[in-house]
């Protein structure tokens, strides 16, 4: 409570500067509108803020969930084959080296402007964080527990399962939690560059209509949507990794 009221206060203080150097300065607008009138807009344009913003919070699970499949999938089978590590290496790195922005306008061609650009370059971005950090997490499993298993007469599916696998979900919870912090990032990216509906497109729209105040609006609620979305995630993760020293209970 005492951490949730420090990051009020100090939020409320910088709000408060923000308006007050906007009035002194006398800023237009169409510049750098205060926080008093970028609330008032999201107020009169809640139920469009609303619409796009389940549009593109839907972007972010779907994303999320895809992503984090993927990655972890791709993390199993390196840590099951050197073979498919030493093949799936480059395509880490490959995910991770090639900017969004670059590639995005190639997957709204190759997928459309529907749901499913957004989709995949959502689990582009989600896909790295989450197949590097279970992978290592599998790949620094203590090794007198392999060698016990394996001494136990475990073969390497059985010691992956029961050995491995439990001892990389720290891990894995840390990559998930990165994985929910970018997860908007794909979906926004790909609303900025083809759709017609989300946060992303209404930033655009906004902006090029100079309604500043009204990107400011979309950027509130696109803020709101990934802290809401990072602290649940964040709960379930400590949840069902209590074990772990980084999510253990404070």
């Amino acid at each position: 409570m005492a951490a949730a009221g420090r990051t009020i206060a100090i939020t409320f203080v910088l709000l408060a500067l923000w308006e007050a150097i906007v009035r002194l300065f006398g800023l237009p607008a169409y510049i750098l509108p205060g926080p008093l009138r970028i609330g008032v807009t999201a107020w009169d344009n809640a139920d469009i803020l609303a619409r796009n913003a389940a549009i593109t919070l839907g972007e972010m699970l779907l994303g999320l969930l895809c992503g984090s499949l993927l990655g972890i999938g791709c993390a199993l089978a390196m840590a099951s084959s050197p073979l498919m590590r030493r093949a799936m290496r480059p395509v880490l790195l490959v995910a991770q080296a090639l900017p969004v922005f670059a590639i995005a306008p190639l997957l709204v061609i190759w997928f459309g402007f529907g749901l499913s650009s957004k989709i995949v370059m959502a689990s582009l971005i989600i896909f790295f964080p989450v197949a590097s950090a279970f992978h290592d997490g599998l790949a620094r499993t203590e090794q007198g527990l392999v060698d016990l298993a394996r001494l136990g007469g475990a073969g390497t599916a059985a010691t992956l399962r029961f050995i491995r696998i439990p001892a990389a979900l720290p891990a894995l919870a840390s990559g998930l939690r990165v994985a929910t912090a970018v997860a908007p990032i794909g979906a926004v990216v790909g609303e900025w560059v083809g759709a017609s509906a989300g946060l992303g497109y209404l930033m655009i729209y906004s902006n090029a209509r100079m309604q500043t105040d009204m990107v400011f609006a979309a950027l509130a609620v696109l803020l709101a949507l990934a802290l809401i979305l990072f602290t649940l995630a964040d709960r379930a993760l400590t949840r069902l990794v209590p074990w772990a020293p980084e999510t253990a209970p404070g």
